[in-house]
Order: structure tokens, then sequence, then C-alpha cells
């Protein structure tokens, strides 16, 4: 059985589902914890490997591949 990490499974989800929320990928991993996908997504943003933008109205993060 193949072990893919959270962030692995992030991307695979934004790539499925471009210009996705934070929230559609949290639906598509259920099996993850807020957290756990919040914290990723942070790391891959910073690391270059995936794009977020934040809208303040109301209050959502749409994820997108550089």
């Amino acid at each position: 059985m193949e072990h893919t990490t959270i962030g692995d499974q992030i991307l695979a989800v934004v790539r499925a589902h471009p210009d996705c929320t934070l929230g559609d990928v949290m639906q598509q991993l259920p099996n993850l914890d807020w957290a756990e996908v919040y914290l990723e997504a942070e790391r891959l943003s910073r690391s270059g490997q995936l794009r977020q933008i934040r809208d303040n109205v109301p209050f959502t993060t749409t994820l997108r591949l550089p």
C-alpha cells in the first residue's frame, strides 16, 4: 500500500478541483484534522508548491497551483 503525505493529498485535490477553497479540500479529505490540512497548506504555500488567495469577505481561502 502506497503511503501519501498530507501535502500530496492536498495537491491531488487542488489538481482535480482547481481554485477550490480550503474548506473544499477539507471536505475531500475527511480523514484529516482541520489543523493538519491548514498547517500543511501553509507549508506548501511557503515552499512555493501552492498558492493561497485569501478573501476577507466571506473569509475564504482559495487554493491553486502556481
